[in-house]
């Protein structure tokens, strides 16, 4: 079943569960924001996408019978080079991540919108066009 996801919709499908990662990781930068020593992490989505369609992320069960298709992900997060030095070692730049979580949204709505419309066609293809 995985095999025909791939030919169907790509790397789109990989790609979900990856910008879905980034945002969380996003989202955690921004939450702490004001905790010292914090380091801002981030994924660096190219390489890790360049893994999955390769096929060497390695799968992890996280219960009997699940595979999380972002394991890999969280094996890849990098620490964001600072911007600007902070006094209490914390190296979240609000913006440089508010930035980040707004590219990642379109980038998430953009796979999903390419993902909606081969179902769409799939189904018309089926159908014959007739609803």
């Amino acid at each position: 079943m995985a095999q025909i996801n791939d030919n169907l919709f790509g790397l789109h499908t990989q790609a979900l569960g990856l910008w879905q990662k980034r945002a969380e990781v996003l989202a955690g930068n921004m939450a702490n924001a004001d905790t010292p020593d914090y380091l801002a992490r981030d994924i660096d989505f190219r390489q890790v996408l360049s893994q999955a369609g390769s096929g060497k992320l390695a799968m992890s069960t996280p219960t009997q019978g699940q595979i999380d298709p972002t394991a890999g992900a969280a094996d890849q997060l990098s620490y964001r080079v600072p911007t600007q030095p902070s006094m209490d070692g914390n190296t979240v730049d609000t913006q440089v991540e508010q930035a980040a979580f707004a590219g990642n949204t379109v980038h998430y709505q953009a796979s999903l919108s390419f993902i909606t419309a081969q179902i769409h066609m799939l189904r018309t293809a089926i159908t014959e066009g007739q609803s």
